[in-house]
């Protein structure tokens, strides 16, 4: 519990968190006191600080709930100023214990689509970057073992070091990245049975040195085979995020990913519907989600800086940060951030702790 004092004007923590929990997280449902985000309380006669602790830095109404908080507080009785102070902690994701264990990684997202050629490898490599830059710690591995691209999209060029027996992740674009990519010749094909993906995707999860991570976003392959349920079996998966585009032939494979994830009990986050525009039309992805009862992420609108992008090794979310496209992608990362947080709050009742039962003592 928190200390308790009043000051000469009156102004007490009880009376603080109070107006405080009138501010409510919309996609939690509950207010920010009995969440207890509220940390650091501090009166000084007439001002007042404190710090709000969200479950995400790429909260998407930050900005609104810091002026909820300060307009509230500042219309007590005694309050001169407020200093609000807005923070982050991704929460650690539950781990079944028949998992494997992925130490300082809080949660692990798929991202799949059930087919290729929907541009999935691009809205992972956009999300990572649009998270990291959001101030996030965040880590890509890609597991298209047979046709990895995302050491072209983030340009690198350089081997991963070893550590003993493990590999160190190279990092760029604040991303920490690992792919087959890295270790064969550009044209060289991968000519592998299903036990030989097993145990590289095996090793990229537990071999792999990624450090303290808030998101480790896995770039699935296409289809729903061997290297499919490998991750979705033994890696800790905290949620998977499907992308398909508006075409028929893409709903159809895209459903088949989805219903993969749900039948080995991965929550599914959403569906983004990428190259959304008038060539392919819109409103599949949106038409998916609802059949299937799961959050429509958004659209990413079809944009030729994309390709580029990608292709000079620059994700446009960086190259191109105040395009629509690259605004897209940022909304993208804090609806699949939001989603996950609710989804943690399925498996974890916030406790409120310290200060935020004062109020109602």
């Amino acid at each position: 519990m928190g200390v308790f004092f009043r000051s000469k004007n009156n102004v007490t923590e009880s009376g603080v968190l109070k107006v405080l929990s009138q501010v409510m997280d919309p996609d939690l449902g509950k207010d920010i006191v009995t969440l207890g985000f509220i940390k650091n309380l501090k009166i000084d006669e007439s001002k007042v600080s404190f710090s709000v602790e969200l479950t995400t830095p790429a909260c998407p109404v930050k900005e609104d709930l810091k002026k909820q908080c300060e307009d509230l507080v500042r219309g007590l009785e005694g309050v001169e100023s407020v200093q609000v102070t807005m923070t982050a902690q991704v929460r650690q994701a539950y781990v079944a214990p028949s998992k494997l264990a992925l130490p300082g990684v809080k949660n692990v997202i798929a991202i799949a689509s059930g087919k290729g050629g929907v541009g999935k490898s691009t809205v992972t490599a956009n999300l990572a970057v649009a998270l990291a830059r959001a101030g996030a710690k965040v880590g890509l591995m890609d597991a298209d073992i047979y046709g990895p691209s995302i050491p072209l999209m983030f340009g690198i060029t350089d081997k991963p070091m070893m550590e003993g027996d493990t590999v160190i992740p190279v990092e760029k674009h604040g991303v920490r990245v690992i792919s087959m990519g890295f270790f064969i010749p550009e044209d060289q094909p991968v000519v592998w049975r299903g036990p030989m993906v097993h145990g590289a995707l095996t090793q990229f999860l537990t071999q792999v040195k990624w450090g303290d991570l808030d998101y480790l976003l896995i770039d699935m392959p296409p289809g729903t085979g061997d290297a499919q349920l490998t991750i979705s079996q033994n890696a800790p998966l905290s949620g998977a995020v499907i992308v398909t585009t508006p075409q028929q032939v893409s709903l159809i494979d895209a459903r088949k990913g989805l219903k993969m994830f749900q039948s080995v009990q991965v929550p599914v986050l959403g569906v983004v519907e990428n190259m959304s525009g008038f060539v392919f039309g819109r409103g599949g992805g949106q038409k998916l989600a609802e059949e299937n009862g799961v959050p429509f992420l958004g659209s990413i609108p079809i944009d030729p800086r994309v390709v580029e992008s990608g292709d000079s090794g620059t994700p446009v979310v960086a190259s191109f940060s105040n395009s629509e496209s690259g605004n897209a992608f940022r909304i993208l990362a804090s609806r699949v951030a939001s989603e996950l947080s609710i989804a943690h709050s399925k498996y974890h009742s916030p406790v409120a702790k310290d200060l935020s039962m004062e109020w109602q003592s």
